[in-house]
């Protein structure tokens, strides 16, 4: 049986009684990271002597940049044992490795669960106070560039409240793009969510930035829905409009999130 297990993503006390059963079971741990997996068992066998004992297992990493490779030269005999996956912290497959191992499963017949339980996505949104329907999980933004540029668009436009995940790398820059692109928006921010030092702040982006003051640990910023604009304009009426090509490119992006740069250039081949 291969198990999908959830990991705490702070405290140790959030792991389930199910998923040490599955852990002490378990003659082979795919995991995200060994190091940080072995650490985890480690700490795991020293608190819940009575769920998951010492014992040799075999730990095989794989993540985002290796599960093909993995994966291709896998023995299918392998998940006969019981067999596990975990990432560093959460559950499987939430903006974390997981997916590909999941499909392999589906694809090959092998039998597999998956265990509920710690996320830093349903802590984050009942943390914030914004909603609790029509939720928006974004996950990561891309780096840099207009890719991230256009994702970031979508989400303010979106009208739902919705949920980011950001390293301490970048941190910073998502919230001076909240305060140059929707400074009146409000947003939640979690820093290090159940873990010891744990902090939260609320308020419209300048007031996040001034109280933040450390940056280390994971971050997540939950982003306040707002009412969409129920316009009847339609991309049709901008185009017809007597504006110059760049002008339209510009309002129709605003309408559909779209490229600006590649709606210019269809406007153009369309004249």
């Amino acid at each position: 049986m291969l198990s999908f297990i959830p990991t705490p993503i702070g405290h140790l006390g959030d792991i389930t009684i199910r998923s040490l059963e599955r852990l002490s079971q378990a003659k082979i741990v795919f995991c995200e990271d060994t190091r940080v997996s072995k650490q985890l068992f480690q700490l795991l066998i020293n608190r819940y002597p009575q769920f998951i004992q010492q014992q040799e297992r075999e730990f095989i990493a794989l993540h985002h940049h290796n599960q093909h490779q993995i994966l291709n030269s896998t023995i299918l005999d392998k998940f006969q044992e019981d067999v596990v996956y975990i990432s560093d912290a959460g559950s499987p497959g939430i903006s974390d490795p997981g997916i590909e191992l999941v499909n392999f499963a589906i694809q090959n017949n092998i039998d597999f669960e998956v265990l509920p339980g710690a996320t830093a996505l349903s802590v984050a949104t009942l943390l914030s106070g914004f909603s609790d329907r029509q939720l928006l999980f974004w996950g990561f933004l891309p780096h840099k560039g207009r890719e991230r540029a256009n994702e970031l668009n979508t989400i303010l436009n979106s009208g739902w409240t919705t949920l980011i995940y950001e390293s301490p790398h970048r941190i910073k820059k998502l919230l001076n793009e909240l305060l140059n692109l929707a400074p009146e928006r409000e947003i939640f921010l979690g820093r290090e969510l159940t873990k010891k030092f744990e902090e939260r702040l609320w308020g419209r982006p300048q007031i996040v930035i001034d109280k933040l003051t450390n940056i280390k640990g994971e971050f997540v910023v939950v982003i306040k829905g707002v009412e969409k604009n129920l316009s009847t304009i339609s991309q049709k009426d901008i185009e017809e409009l007597p504006l110059k090509p760049k002008e339209k490119a510009k309002l129709i992006s605003k309408l559909t999130g779209e490229n600006v740069k590649e709606i210019y250039n269809r406007l153009l081949n369309n004249n």
